[in-house]
């Protein structure tokens, strides 16, 4: 019998198990997330996030969905793997490095007794081209088309955080029946590696209510690059502006999202350990 040490981490609530990689080899990561994942009959998460050395960056981060899937970005996951790799010394410092599928990310620390607290993150800039998001779409960006999904029709904004985003703006975000319908959206042919879907209610030109529906975990209670997406979203669309800060209402928390001048997109949020723990595989 293996015995696995880990951390349970959450940003606002996006729950992942933590693997420190500089301590342990993990071979099977895909595996694991099947098994580690699953809630009331395992340790339960939105999935698994190893934490790896890096010859490029202070540490490196892979992202595996509670279905095995890999992710190429979680923005709250990074977050968690950030206050990790500073509260253990790794690398404790103000500004940290993070490899992820979706390049090197840069962290901003804010500490209180020389534990993080919050942290803000460099995304990179959004990537509107359809081609390299993936959509099919023939247009030179997706802003507000239509798409028929289980007979109905949306209208959507196609961003990419590293990973594909649909963002669709409603009036009511509460009562959708995201069991439903976030499938067909996710598995729509229109994304050739499917979708993670922002549903958002715009309540003032600063602050936006979201409810996601995650590609291979289902809904989850935040997502931090779909937060930087709906952001996107809400400018490209009219309802914000860019180069101030956005308040983003999830499920358990806020997160602050500000499209800045440079078209760079910077998340700012809270980053929280719940215990470590050692499973037996």
């Amino acid at each position: 019998m293996r015995k696995i040490e880990f951390t349970k981490m959450h940003g606002i609530g996006n729950d992942y198990i933590y693997i420190d990689c500089f301590k342990q080899d993990i071979p099977d990561p895909e595996y694991l997330a099947r098994v580690m994942s699953p809630r009331r009959t395992s340790v339960g998460s939105d999935g698994v996030i190893l934490i790896c050395p890096s010859e490029i960056a202070d540490a490196k981060m892979r992202m595996f969905n509670l279905d095995g899937s890999e992710g190429k970005m979680c923005g709250n996951g990074i977050r968690c793997v950030g206050k990790y790799i500073y509260d253990t010394g790794i690398a404790h410092k103000e500004t940290l490095t993070v490899e992820t599928l979706s390049g090197i990310k840069t962290l901003k620390v804010t500490e209180e007794d020389g534990k993080a607290v919050s942290l803000t993150v460099d995304m990179g800039e959004p990537i509107l081209v359809p081609h390299d998001i993936p959509v099919l779409f023939d247009g030179k960006r997706m802003i507000n088309e239509p798409l028929e999904v289980d007979g109905r029709e949306y209208r959507i904004t196609a961003v990419s955080m590293g990973n594909p985003h649909a963002v669709v703006f409603c009036d009511n975000v509460k009562d959708l029946d995201l069991e439903k319908i976030g499938p067909k959206f996710e598995f729509n042919p229109i994304f050739p590696e499917q979708v993670n879907t922002e549903f958002i209610r715009v309540i003032d030109n600063k602050t936006l209510e979201m409810r996601v529906w995650e590609r291979g975990s289902g809904e989850t209670f935040a997502c931090g690059t779909g937060a930087c997406a709906a952001a996107v979203a809400a400018v490209l669309n009219g309802y914000c502006e860019k180069a101030q800060e956005i308040t983003v209402h999830l499920k358990c928390g806020d997160l602050n999202i500000t499209y800045a001048d440079n078209s760079h997109i910077y998340m700012r949020g809270a980053a929280e350990k719940v215990y470590d723990g050692v499973y037996e595989l």
